[in-house]
């Protein structure tokens, strides 16, 4: 069973819809969460330098809908934060996997609840 494209294969997910790619340690929201947010209007982020606690609150991302905390995929430090945010939050909404990730971390490990895209797919059509 193929996993459709709003699922890449190459990242990892938490319950709470946040994606982690292994490769580059960047972290951003699922295509699903963008959608059931509506048009992103603000993101706000942690600086370079955060320690982030996995499962715990990192930041929060604001739509004409509503406000929602954003929590961190894994344990680690935060490299680097997405610059082109600040000025077109909306990115999130056009590019969820591409140029809306949010901020790029330096893991201390893969914990165990992460998701595989199969896993992720099967929790949002449940």
């Amino acid at each position: 069973m193929s996993v459709p494209e709003e699922y890449p294969a190459d990242l990892r997910y938490t319950a709470e819809h946040e994606w982690f790619r292994p490769e580059d340690g960047r972290v951003g929201i699922t295509a699903h969460a963008q959608h059931a947010l509506g048009d992103v209007v603000y993101v706000e982020l942690p600086a370079a330098g955060a320690r982030l606690t996995a499962g715990k609150p990192f930041g929060s991302v604001e739509s004409v809908k509503s406000v929602s905390d954003l929590y961190a995929p894994v344990d680690g430090v935060v490299l680097e934060v997405n610059p082109d945010l600040a000025g077109a939050p909306e990115l999130v909404n056009h590019e969820p996997y591409g140029g809306g990730w949010m901020i790029r971390v330096q893991a201390e490990a893969l914990p165990d609840g992460l998701l595989t895209a199969a896993e992720y797919r099967r929790l949002v059509e449940a």
